[in-house]
Formats: C-alpha cells, sequence, structure tokens
C-alpha cells in the first residue's frame, strides 16, 4: 500500500517525552498528517514507533512514523532547536510566558520565516511534562479548557495545537532576521556560566543549587537570545572573571 506523502513545507516539530503506548504515538502520526506537521521526535519511548498497534493507528501516516528520530534525553531532541514550547495543564512555579495554541500559533510562524526551528514539546500521557523537562523549554502552552477536567488524550492535545497551527500558517508577521540561537548553543553556555558560579562558590547551599540553577536558566531560556547576544554574553562574563580567552 502507498503511504501518503509527508508535507514538505516548514512545520514545527513535534516531540513526545517518554510516551507509554506505541497506539498513542500512531494516533499523534495521524494528527500530525491532519495538520501538515511532518517531523516527529520521541525521547526515550517504552514502545516502537513502528510496532503494528502505532502503524495501524497512524490511518495512513506510517511515514511520519517510518522517518521519525528517537532520542534518549530532552536535551538531545532539542539540540538543534532554536524555540521551544512546554505543553502543559497545570501552574507551574517558575517565570515563563504563557501561550494560548492560537498565540503560540502566531508565534511559531514568525519563527519559521525566519528558518528557525521550533518545537512543541508534550509529556507522557499519564503525568504530563515533569519540572526538569519545562526548565528546557522557552515558553509554556496551555489550553483554556474545563477547569474541572482539563486533560486531554496525547493525540488531541496534538491536534489542537497543530490544528491552531495549520489556520494561521499563512499569516506571518514580519520577524527580525538575526539568527536565534540553537539549545545547544544556550545550553553550552549555561553550563560555562554554571561551573564559573561553582568557581566562585556561588552555590553555597548544596540542598538549594538544583532551584538555584533552574531559577538562573530560567532567566536566559525565557527570552528569544540570538547567536550574537550568547557570544556578547560570553565576552561579558570573561571580561568580568579576568579571563581573556
Amino acid at each position: 500500500m502507498k503511504h501518503k506523502e509527508i508535507p514538505s513545507f516548514p512545520s514545527p516539530i513535534i516531540i513526545l517525552v517518554r510516551p507509554q503506548l506505541a497506539q498513542n504515538i500512531g494516533m499523534v502520526a495521524r494528527a500530525m498528517m491532519n495538520c501538515g506537521l511532518s517531523e516527529l521526535r520521541l525521547v526515550a519511548p517504552k514502545q516502537s514507533c513502528l510496532a503494528d498497534a502505532a502503524i495501524s493507528a497512524s490511518s495512513g501516516a506510517q511515514s511520519i512514523l517510518e522517518k521519525a528520530k528517537t532520542y534518549k534525553t530532552l536535551p538531545e531532541a532539542l539540540n538543534d532547536v532554536q524555540y521551544s514550547f512546554a505543553t502543559t495543564a497545570r501552574t507551574r512555579d517558575m517565570v515563563k510566558p504563557v501561550y494560548s495554541p492560537q498565540k503560540a500559533a502566531v508565534k511559531i510562524n514568525s519563527f519559521l520565516k525566519v528558518k528557525a526551528k521550533v518545537a512543541l514539546v508534550f509529556g507522557p500521557e499519564r503525568t504530563g511534562l515533569e519540572n526538569g523537562d519545562i526548565i528546557l523549554s522557552n515558553a509554556l502552552l496551555s489550553v483554556d479548557l474545563n477547569p474541572v477536567h482539563p486533560s486531554l488524550n496525547l493525540a488531541q492535545a496534538v491536534l489542537l495545537v497543530g490544528w491552531c497551527w495549520w489556520n494561521t500558517r499563512s499569516k506571518i508577521p514580519e520577524k527580525r532576521v538575526s539568527r536565534m540561537a540553537s539549545q545547544s548553543e544556550l545550553n553550552n553556555f549555561l553550563i560555562f556560566l554554571e561551573n564559573l558560579l561553582r568557581q566562585k562558590r556561588y552555590f553555597q547551599w548544596p540542598d538549594k543549587e538544583e532551584r538555584m540553577v533552574h531559577n538562573l536558566r530560567n532567566i536566559f531560556v525565557r527570552n528569544e537570545l540570538t547567536a550574537s547576544e550568547i557570544k556578547t554574553l560570553y565576552r561579558v562574563i570573561k571580561t568580568l572573571s579576568g579571563r581573556k580567552k
């Protein structure tokens, strides 16, 4: 049987973190094909995306499953991404911009216009994303639903967000042309900064270090830093710390 072709136009990347069931991965692929989404990344999936259950549930979207990439960790999956949205139904104790699917769609298109890679990150079916996952994303994406029962299943969430993007893809505003920093570039800078702060004994209380690191990372991750701005921050910090290179 001939598979349906994956759309070739730019679209956001869908990342599923620790998905539980192959059937759910297949239904996500179907939802993606409905909305013109083409790239699927899986982080530590419990079952294969090419299992019979996944292929059957994809209902003709097997080509997305065949091209899906698997990663051990979320940082690896985000390595080449410039901006990512963490989807969540719960209020989080961290300062990040929060977007509705509609507003996120417009922002996604503004990034795609300048060929930046954008990702939508979805958590496991039962628990959703953990704080350690969310800290890696630039912004939160939350759907305003009945507060008594706000949860969606994985495919529903992808379909809803994907549909909002599909219906705004032609309404792309003008955007700056400076290249945004990739997750890898930003992460390398943060590791450099954190190591330097450890040398200066900034993290004096071991029991509070994780929280302090999260707060520090949030300051930089939630902002849309360009590659040039990252280089500037390197030079500023090296100058202040007395390092010439």
